[in-house]
């Protein structure tokens, strides 16, 4: 990628690199070996995870659809500490072991849950406007520029007008140990993205901008000098066009 490509902008913020993301194959064989092993990560992403369920009002929710569930750990916090008795959950991962792991975590919710593979793709089987929470957690910093728009568009689609989309994702350093320490995950990311998950730090109150969504809380967390984002916005009612080379609108 030229350092031209490199940085191309979406309302004067660069867009993250692209050159090294994994593709959905590699993604899902990677995290079918992974595992268990993804909760070895909570040491970082479990501070930035606490302040989204904090500030997503979660125990209003009726309706929670979850891309990128993982073992179902997020999901079995929600369902049991969270949401209403009434609420129901969907949740979907591309990885198979990802999925049997979340199956047999949250086997005991019964039909409040239901737990779907994917075959990678950001369009969803469900029915548009049929969750008030759209959440999904460390999977945005994996994906395509193009993928993140897709995705925030699929959010649009499924969620009710004044929805919620929820998201946490790896970002940018604040402070200088953080600088330094995501300056050095970026250059491990370009070099091998396996090394690093398959992740690389991203601003998604950025590329958020200009999709109808409006943002109602951001904040940097960082645990152990590693900061995440923190972002909720509410879904506006109709979807404008923004201008991302090779994105879908």
């Amino acid at each position: 990628m030229s350092k031209r490509e490199m940085h191309r902008k979406v309302a004067g913020v660069p867009l993250p690199y692209d050159g090294r993301v994994l593709t959905h194959e590699q993604a899902q064989a990677f995290y079918d070996w992974m595992g268990h092993k993804q909760e070895w990560q909570a040491f970082y992403e479990a501070k930035a995870t606490r302040e989204l369920i904090v500030h997503a009002s979660f125990e209003t929710a009726q309706a929670v659809f979850e891309f990128g569930c993982g073992t179902g750990a997020l999901a079995e916090r929600l369902l049991t500490s969270h949401l209403a008795p009434s609420a129901r959950y969907v949740a979907v991962d591309s990885s198979t072991t990802m999925i049997r792991l979340a199956k047999t975590r949250l086997a005991r919710f019964g039909n409040r849950m239901t737990v779907e593979q994917t075959t990678g793709s950001l369009q969803c089987e469900a029915m548009s406007s049929s969750c008030d929470r759209f959440v999904s957690t460390y999977v945005a910093d994996l994906l395509s520029t193009s993928d993140i728009a897709a995705l925030f568009s699929e959010a649009h689609r499924l969620l009710v007008p004044g929805g919620r989309l929820c998201l946490v994702s790896l970002t940018t350093g604040t402070g200088l140990f953080s600088r330094l320490v995501m300056s050095a995950w970026a250059r491990l990311h370009r070099l091998a993205p396996t090394l690093v998950g398959g992740c690389r730090p991203l601003q998604l109150q950025a590329l958020l901008e200009g999709r109808s969504f409006q943002v109602e809380y951001v904040r940097t967390v960082v645990a152990f000098g590693i900061p995440s984002e923190v972002v909720i916005a509410k879904r506006q009612p109709q979807a404008r066009a923004t201008a991302v080379e090779g994105a879908p609108l």
